[in-house]
């Protein structure tokens, strides 16, 4: 699995400012894996894009949602061992703790796509008009929760799934309608690019 080093924008790549050296190596480099910290351009273009993505992602119905969510799951669960192994080496976490917190990932996306399911997460409420009202009549009001736009999220160091690229914070983001921009941590530069190609 080739790592590229790069900032992830949108579907495609590209190159940032200073460079930082990940704790791994990957495949048969001689040299470390080298990261990419993002410019002013880069964040701007980030934010750019997820704006546009907004327009269309904030009608998809709730069962598209869900298809993405659990699509985004699959696909950690499908590379738990590459995850675990690489995770294992920039934090030094232990595995039993990278297992038990890829499980907690999922377990969050399995409660968002429930409550996606669910529907009360809208809050809908009509208070119905009353036209014949005195001395004014009342108009019927309709509220409900709309997702605003997307959401940065930065991701921690010591959560290298919980609280990382696809964990509760991007999750709930995405279940509401809302693209995310996301800023991995340096302690774990591989794990993050990993579980963002994931899906």
């Amino acid at each position: 699995m080739k790592i590229t080093g790069k900032q992830i924008i949108g579907y495609s790549t590209a190159d940032g400012g200073d460079k930082f050296k990940s704790s791994v190596w990957v495949e048969d480099d001689s040299d470390p894996c080298l990261f990419c910290e993002a410019t002013a351009a880069n964040v701007d273009e980030a934010v750019k894009k997820a704006n546009i993505a907004f327009r269309t992602y904030k009608h998809l119905p709730s069962a598209n949602r869900v298809e993405f969510l659990e699509a985004i799951a699959a696909g950690i669960d499908g590379i738990r061992k590459t995850l675990v192994d690489i995770a294992m080496l920039e934090t030094h976490l232990p595995q039993p703790r990278l297992n038990g917190e890829i499980d907690r990932t999922i377990g969050q996306i399995k409660l968002f796509v429930n409550l996606l399911r669910e529907g009360s997460w809208v809050n809908a409420i009509i208070d119905r008009a009353m036209p014949d009202r005195q001395p004014l009549p009342k108009p019927q009001l309709c509220l409900m929760e709309r997702p605003l736009g997307p959401i940065a999220v930065f991701g921690a160091s010591n959560f290298p799934f919980a609280f990382s690229v696809a964990g509760g914070d991007t999750i709930s983001a995405l279940a509401a309608g809302c693209p995310v921009v996301y800023k991995a941590h340096f302690g774990h530069p591989v794990t993050s690019e990993l579980v963002g190609y994931s899906r």
